[in-house]
């Protein structure tokens, strides 16, 4: 072996102990934010060079194995200080007839844009033929890269991204919004049918349900407001959940979602479903709108997580601020935080494989000690000096989202191993 003299050992002895101390590079809270910039500034900078992104918005499509997905898109009006809105409106048609769905996506080109003020307009088309042609499984890695695009190109604001559909862009609502509702801040869903997808894990975001009162075919009418109800059974047993739906009185398959008056909807939706009872009221049911009033929050103090509804052809396999691997593809999470005690909770698990918690700065003091509790029991870990500007740059580029940088993550079984000693 070759001798290396005192000075030129010294250093290497230096370099390799700062290297391996670089995850405890961050003295406070200050330090945290400066990193987290430059690392945004860095993948801003990387991934719009990125030649297959610029073609993409220049080309206005997508490829991912043997489907394109092809949109539209316009901008209109002024950005505020946050950037624009995004939304994300899903055409009718569905299976079998490509004239059809071709015909539905030419008309989704104004049919909710006719009255908006400002913002980011997309209508992707489905990317086959199929009655889940918006739901299709390489669907929901492009819509991954169609918002990545939108920030990165058209200034779009990630926190006010927004998925609307009618008929089978209603259908596609509801596949997509559970699946990715850390994306979006609002849902509406016009004129489909869920297809009996589960809904748990849309807590967080708030989802507007239209239906016509006629619309019998598949009882379109019947399960919106049967999934109405479901969504009320679980907002008294989780909280959250906020939703209105709008039984449009009669009408049928079509009705007026897209426009600002105000309509005539059943006034009571359990009692019309129950007993018949048609009173009515009036209601502003114009989709942009109500999507609108609705910013996300990026890092709610509990998520509900159904993992037996993923789209596994993603590579993000993130939710909020939990991950899992998509080997861990069955039962339900509910998992919460609290600032005031410097804590988390997780309040239940049925998963069939392990998962982590991801942390930032944003949810708790990462200098002290946090506490974790968890069916088996609690334990406390100090992780100050596991923050690590790497955990931030791998964050920042699985969802090319800000609000997703994290400084750490842990694992449940280190904190069943822990707790089992």
């Amino acid at each position: 072996m070759r001798k290396i003299g005192f000075v030129a050992g010294l250093i290497l002895f230096l370099t390799l102990m700062l290297g391996g101390c670089s995850k405890a590079e961050f003295k406070d809270a200050e330090s945290i934010k400066t990193t987290r910039n430059e690392i945004w500034d860095e993948y801003v900078v990387e991934e719009s060079a990125n030649e297959t992104r610029k073609a993409e918005v220049k080309d206005r499509k997508m490829d991912f194995g043997e489907v394109t997905m092809k949109y539209g898109l316009q901008v209109v009006g002024d950005p505020d200080e946050n950037g624009y809105p995004l939304y994300i409106a899903l055409h009718g048609g569905g299976g079998g007839d490509a004239s059809v769905n071709d015909s539905q996506w030419a008309a989704m080109v104004t049919y909710y844009k006719k009255y908006l003020k400002n913002g980011v307009y997309v209508n992707p088309r489905g990317v086959r033929d199929t009655w889940d042609c918006h739901g299709n499984p390489e669907s929901y890695p492009l819509y991954d890269e169609l918002i990545e695009n939108m920030i990165l190109y058209k200034n779009v604001d990630p926190n006010r991204v927004y998925v609307l559909g009618f008929s089978a862009g209603g259908d596609g609502v509801y596949l997509i919004a559970p699946k990715m509702a850390d994306r979006f801040a609002a849902a509406n869903m016009s004129a489909g049918h869920h297809n009996h997808t589960s809904v748990l894990s849309i807590r967080n975001m708030p989802i507007f349900l239209q239906v016509g009162e006629y619309d019998a075919a598949y009882d379109r009418n019947k399960v919106t407001v049967e999934y109405d109800l479901l969504l009320d059974e679980y907002a008294r047993a989780y909280g959250g959940y906020e939703h209105t739906t709008y039984v449009h009185f009669e009408k049928g398959h079509n009705f007026i979602d897209n426009a600002p008056a105000e309509q005539v909807v059943i006034a009571d939706n359990k009692a019309w479903l129950e007993n018949g009872d048609r009173t009515t009221t009036t209601a502003k049911t114009y989709a942009i709108s109500l999507l609108n009033e609705y910013t996300r929050d990026p890092l709610p103090e509990k998520v509900v997580w159904d993992l037996g509804n993923r789209a596994n052809l993603r590579s993000v396999e993130s939710f909020y601020w939990l991950s899992a691997p998509y080997t861990t593809n069955e039962g339900v999470l509910v998992a919460s935080y609290s600032k005031e005690n410097n804590s988390v909770t997780i309040e239940s698990s049925t998963l069939n494989g392990d998962f982590a918690i991801l942390i930032n700065e944003d949810m708790l003091d990462v200098f002290s000690p946090i506490t974790f509790n968890t069916p088996e029991g609690s334990c406390t870990l100090k992780l100050k000096d596991r923050l690590s500007s790497e955990t931030i740059r791998e964050t920042t580029k699985e969802r090319g989202d800000k609000n997703y940088q994290f400084l750490v993550k842990v694992s449940y079984s280190e904190l069943t191993e822990k707790i089992g000693k």
